[in-house]
């Protein structure tokens, strides 16, 4: 495998990487203007919308039989069901167009043997956690389908979660074949720094994880003062479900503050990596890299606090969770051009 074939596959994969960014965004809008729900059928091999006056009647007529439809929307009209429908239409086409850039690609540089088998086995694995995407966001719209109008914190936690997952295998080996060992700085990183990188990185996954389910059970519209929860550090609400666990994952008291309290954490632990890291006296795609994750940071527990502080607005909310993958985009980035192995003191 040659370097030129080494930078196609880096680039393609940069744009899967790209896509899959921006249907999380998509995914992100579609969920806080409630059009997650008006799609009541899966049919994952669809991918033209309804086209004639007849065949939207007949989608709307199977989305009024839904329980958001009936308890939510009763008295939506067949224009208002289309301002829904769009945005759900088109998480869905996105996510299958990925599967189309994906699949193609990797079937003619596997046939042009441009990719090693090792790179191979990766990159089928990330094709299969794709399907398994496509699997469990229909059973996260499904969940919503039945009798609650709302779907699963479970399940979109779940959901959200491997969207990240995927988001990250992609990117590392995007960075991997565009960027290669020659990319990287030369010398080893201090012992300790890849380490404590991941350390961060996985705060950061927490994090995410910790939002899903501010989201799934939108807990971010209640208790909308900061720091004080209620007037209270730790509001007594915290543990009203039995038996105990639930709290963690179903009351909202608990769910907003655990959300609060790993942000909290995460920001503390990147200002202590970009302060230690910093004097590590690193090269420069280190030391820019540490500066922005520090500033991105920064600029995402600001509009967490914001979207809670004014009552969780549509562009704030939305802004605040697109933001979430860039500081893990950062996190990343830095822990790629750290070397790991046998480090020595100092950087050559």
């Amino acid at each position: 495998m040659n370097r030129r074939d080494q930078r196609w596959v880096g680039f393609w994969l940069f744009v899967c990487a790209a896509l899959v960014y921006a249907m999380l965004a998509l995914g992100g809008i579609t969920r806080l203007t409630g059009s997650g729900l008006s799609m009541v059928e899966w049919q994952p091999g669809t991918f033209f919308p309804p086209s004639t006056q007849a065949a939207w009647e007949e989608t709307f007529a199977k989305y009024q039989e839904s329980p958001e439809f009936r308890h939510i929307n009763p008295h939506m009209n067949l224009e208002g069901f289309k301002g829904i429908f769009w945005l759900e239409f088109y998480h869905r086409l996105t996510g299958r167009m990925i599967g189309f850039v994906f699949f193609l690609p990797f079937a003619w540089f596997l046939w042009r043997r441009m990719i090693d088998r090792d790179l191979a086995r990766r990159l089928f694995g990330i094709f299969v956690l794709g399907g398994m995407q496509g699997v469990m966001g229909w059973l996260m719209v499904a969940s919503g389908l039945i009798d609650n109008p709302h779907v699963s914190a479970y399940r979109l936690t779940a959901h959200l979660g491997l969207a990240f997952l995927i988001y990250g295998l992609l990117l590392w080996s995007a960075m991997d074949q565009f960027i290669g060992e020659e990319g990287r700085p030369t010398g080893q990183a201090p012992a300790a720094m890849p380490i404590v990188s991941l350390g961060v990185i996985g705060m950061i996954c927490v994090t995410v994880v910790s939002g899903g389910f501010v989201a799934g059970a939108k807990a971010g519209y209640g208790y909308n003062t900061f720091p004080l929860m209620a007037g209270q550090w730790l509001p007594d609400a915290y543990w009203d479900l039995e038996p105990g666990w639930k709290n963690l994952f179903e009351n909202n008291a608990a769910i907003q503050w655990n959300h609060r309290l790993m942000a909290t954490l995460t920001l503390l632990s990147v200002w202590g990596y970009w302060s230690w890291g910093r004097r590590q006296e690193p090269p420069s795609k280190i030391r820019v890299g540490l500066d922005l994750l520090f500033l991105a940071a920064v600029v995402q527990v600001s509009l967490g606090i914001a979207t809670l502080l004014m009552l969780v607005p549509i562009p704030l909310a939305w802004t605040h969770q697109v933001w979430s993958m860039m500081v893990f985009t950062i996190a990343l980035f830095v822990h790629f051009h750290l070397r790991t192995g046998s480090a020595r003191q100092g950087w050559n």
